[in-house]
């Protein structure tokens, strides 16, 4: 696979408290999705947070892997759903962190060692227990 590069352009206006901004894709995907500190820790229709673009980073990715992953054993998927729930906390000494990425899959059936090879092959996986947080797998 070649090395891949993708950007996002980010506008921020004001101070944290009061100020907002937007985060558009540089592939065009998207564009000006807008967020702010309230929309970031609390539930705010049609605003985004970052945390919500990593979950579905990781959600997007994990799911591309188990799609090859039961390719290559001989059984593409139908249908795959997943959802991915990423988790900010307070960590004592270190303030927010994130802390948990809690996947959930649905859809076709998924052998455990297909399952074990698309999380080990998944970047955002990889990347994100790295960096010390909790992935976990579940299935709906």
């Amino acid at each position: 696979m070649p090395r891949i590069e993708r950007e996002a352009r980010i506008v921020w206006e004001g101070n944290v408290a009061r100020g907002s901004g937007t985060i558009s894709a540089g592939s065009g995907a998207f564009a000006e999705l807008p967020y702010s500190l309230p929309t970031r820790i609390a539930a705010a229709a049609e605003t985004t947070s970052p945390e919500e673009l990593l979950a579905a980073g990781h959600g997007g990715c994990l799911t591309m892997s188990i799609a090859s992953e039961l390719a290559q054993a001989g059984s593409p998927p139908k249908r795959l759903e997943v959802t991915c729930r990423v988790v900010m906390d307070e960590v004592e000494g270190q303030g927010h962190q994130i802390v948990a990425s809690q996947v959930t899959l649905a859809g076709d059936e998924v052998p455990d060692d297909v399952l074990e090879r698309a999380d080990a092959s998944c970047p955002f996986s990889t990347l994100l227990r790295n960096a010390g947080v909790d992935v976990t797998i579940t299935r709906a």
